[in-house]
């Protein structure tokens, strides 16, 4: 399993991703998530992926080789990041078509997703999540993460504390919490964390970051996070019994 997510506002975009793989509860391992694709000056695109992994990486690889070798269509080709998001669907279609028949037979899933972000000249930022089935989903102002893997315990903060009008920085604090919550509730999601934040308009990527286990900011993140949840939950009111004059209505005979 992993956690990866994509939060994009006014200002540009964050990207995140644990690196942690397992094949079993006695074969855990860590391979990258995130990868960066961007022309410096051209345009900004970035990658994150999850689910089976011999997928992903053969769909990485082949548009990889597709760039490398100038094919006449590849990544770097698109017009838009829309068709870049369509084109990385069309790769998921074409491995899972080639190894299909033999996946299935074992019954191993073969699913997976990718988040596409970044920002080509003439548009504006712009945040894809790419289905297993090829199609795909923008973010909005109105929802402006997406999120693939495990992605209910990094949720609620996401929902509680993300806008549209966020500050960038604030972003990446948020989505580094997001991941470490998670990281918390399942040991299937774990470091290091990769992260990216692209700021609208530059067309290259200038801030990334990785944080191993035991990284200091990592635990004093969680260790100022954890206090801060627990004096919120002890300051909340107690809750007044008898306020309710119909509770009785609530019983059941």
């Amino acid at each position: 399993m992993t956690y990866c997510l994509g939060v994009i506002n006014r200002s540009g975009l964050v990207i995140a991703a644990d690196s942690r793989t397992n094949a079993g509860v006695d074969y855990i391992s860590a391979y990258r998530k995130l990868f960066d694709f961007s022309l410096p000056g051209e345009r900004a695109v970035i990658l994150c992926t999850s689910g089976n992994l011999a997928v992903t990486q053969s769909i990485l690889t082949i548009i990889e080789r597709e760039i490398k070798e100038g094919f006449a269509v590849n990544l770097h080709t698109q017009k838009t990041l829309y068709d870049t998001a369509c084109y990385i669907g069309d790769k998921i279609r074409q491995v899972q078509d080639r190894d299909r028949t033999w996946l299935e037979r074992d019954g191993i899933d073969f699913q997976c997703n990718f988040l596409v972000g970044g920002q080509i000249k003439g548009e504006a930022p712009q945040l894809y999540l790419v289905y297993a089935q090829g199609n795909c989903i923008q973010a909005t102002p109105e929802t402006p993460f997406l999120q693939i893997g495990e992605t209910k315990y990094g949720k609620p903060i996401l929902d509680r504390t993300l806008r549209f009008e966020t500050d960038l920085d604030a972003v990446a604090k948020c989505a580094l919490l997001s991941i470490d919550s998670t990281m918390k509730s399942n040991l299937s999601v774990g470091p290091p964390i990769n992260l990216i934040m692209y700021e609208r308009d530059t067309f290259t990527v200038r801030h990334r970051l990785q944080l191993r286990l035991g990284s200091p900011y990592l635990a004093k993140m969680r260790k100022l996070w954890e206090e801060s949840l627990r004096h919120a939950f002890l300051t909340m009111p107690n809750l007044e019994w008898d306020m309710d004059d119909n509770a009785d209505d609530i019983l059941i005979d």
